[in-house]
């Protein structure tokens, strides 16, 4: 399976974005997908997950109440809604997949990952 982020930018502090990750092939909704970010120099940290199913979600701490995923599995897609949007969210932000109905936080679970979308929040 392949995965395309996008929906990236340039945007100030306090608004807001929404990526979409989307995906090849037909077995979409068998895979849980995840979001992860990595700022410059930084690792790579777990942003939000969502079953295959699309009724358990999982967030980080620092985006809970701010990020919300989503999925369409009509359209093989999964979205991240990104408001509130701090200088501290900036990063290249990657969407994988893994063909589990549960969600894990854990970087190494997932087998397939997209190219990347940077996001820039200005102060």
């Amino acid at each position: 399976v392949q995965l395309q982020a996008s929906g990236g930018g340039l945007v100030q502090a306090g608004g807001s974005l929404r990526l979409s990750c989307a995906a090849s092939g037909r077995t979409f909704s068998l895979m849980s997908i995840g979001w992860f970010r990595q700022a410059p120099g930084k690792e790579r940290w777990f942003v939000a997950t969502i079953s295959r199913s699309g009724d358990s979600t999982y967030y980080a701490d620092s985006v809970k109440g701010r990020f919300a995923i989503s999925r369409d599995n009509a359209e093989n897609t999964v979205y991240l809604q990104m408001n509130s949007l701090k200088p501290e969210d900036t990063a290249v932000y990657y969407c994988a997949c893994r063909y589990s109905a549960g969600v894990t936080r854990d970087w190494r679970a997932y087998a397939s990952w997209g190219q990347g979308t940077l996001v820039t929040v200005s102060s």
